[in-house]
């Protein structure tokens, strides 16, 4: 099964190109484009994409706001924004809309492709350096910010689970972690799936707010 893909830009040359490169991953199928924010809800609820490829600075509606009614009404869809913004001002809006990542227009095209892969599976995509900084102030109006921190859970990690969590708060996904810590994929897999059962949480993106939220208040 592919990967469904809209592309929301402003700038035709961007759509084009973006578009002439994901159309050669045999995974990925582009369902349609939009050029504003309110076209890409429009589009959104036509379509029903896995993925939405969201730029920010457009007219008619922005990248955040539509992010923002596009999840609201389709929880499942998942936005990874791609833009030209680099600052807080920023990021730290569109990842509060509920958009799984945030990448630079300057991203190598393989990479890109491979932030769209892990976004598909639930994965958050930010750079590692600044993902530990960001979480921190998304995480008081994310979900995760109601779990109760104590230390009397995170105690119940072992020393490679308490590794693996580090790992998944700067945004790595199991491949990624897997080679960093020389394991099997397989085998972060089950670590994830024991440190969400110990911690009392649902997904990667609550345990690496949670991790970042107890490391605060540890501090």
């Amino acid at each position: 099964m592919k990967i469904k893909i809209l592309l929301v830009d402003d700038h035709q040359i961007v759509l084009k190109g973006i578009s002439f490169f994901l159309t050669m991953q045999p995974d990925f199928e582009i369902v349609g484009e939009a050029h504003n924010g309110q076209e890409a809800v429009e589009k959104a609820a036509e379509l029903i994409p896995d993925i939405i490829l969201m730029d920010l600075n457009m007219p008619v509606m922005d990248g955040i706001e539509a992010s923002t009614l596009i999840i609201k009404h389709n929880p499942s869809m998942k936005v990874l924004v791609l833009t030209s913004f680099s600052d807080r001002s920023h990021i730290v809006p569109a990842l509060q809309s509920g958009a799984v990542g945030y990448m630079l227009k300057d991203v190598e095209p393989d990479q890109l492709a491979e932030a769209i892969r892990s976004a598909y599976k639930g994965n958050i995509q930010l750079h590692p350096d600044i993902a530990s900084a960001l979480l921190t102030e998304v995480a008081p109006n994310h979900p995760a910010a109601t779990a109760q921190l104590g230390i009397e859970r995170m105690e119940h990690l072992t020393p490679r689970e308490l590794e693996v969590l580090q790992l998944i708060t700067k945004g790595m996904s199991n491949k990624e972690i897997a080679a960093a810590l020389t394991v099997a994929e397989k085998t972060v897999k089950t670590h994830v799936s024991s440190i969400l059962s110990k911690l009392e949480l649902t997904d990667r993106t609550q345990a690496a707010i949670y991790a970042v939220q107890f490391m605060k208040s540890s501090e």
